[in-house]
């Protein structure tokens, strides 16, 4: 459904630093800078990190998340502390076990440097 998903960001360097970091736990390869954007792109789907082109700052989404896939509630855990180590805040619940409407999940929140709302998830064998 989806090709993409890009976010804004007032520090690129800083966003690139960041990322390359937490996402190196879930095995994605350092981003490919582009000009004013940073690149991660996988079989699955391309991420992408970029600087506002109408040279207005970045602000995140009210009520948005973008969701990372992880292999493992180990994986999960590692992207958290990964995160919290490069400057994310920790925020809704501790990382865990959370029941949703398709089954048990592992999920952990995470406030980037911009503010962006972003979450690892594993989904259990119910």
């Amino acid at each position: 459904m989806f090709s993409h998903i890009m976010i804004g960001t007032n520090d690129l360097d800083k966003a690139k630093t960041f990322y390359d970091n937490l996402l190196s736990t879930i095995e994605v390869r350092p981003a490919r800078v582009d000009g004013h954007r940073i690149f991660y792109i996988t079989k699955t789907g391309v991420f992408s990190v970029s600087k506002p082109i109408n040279g207005e700052p970045a602000t995140c989404a009210n009520g948005g998340t973008i969701g990372f896939a992880c292999n493992s509630p180990e994986q999960v855990d590692a992207w958290h502390a990964a995160g919290l180590a490069a400057g994310a805040k920790s925020i809704e619940d501790p990382p865990g076990v959370r029941q949703g409407p398709g089954g048990k999940l592992y999920l952990a929140y995470l406030r980037d440097l911009d503010g962006n709302k972003i979450c690892a998830m594993h989904r259990m064998a119910n």
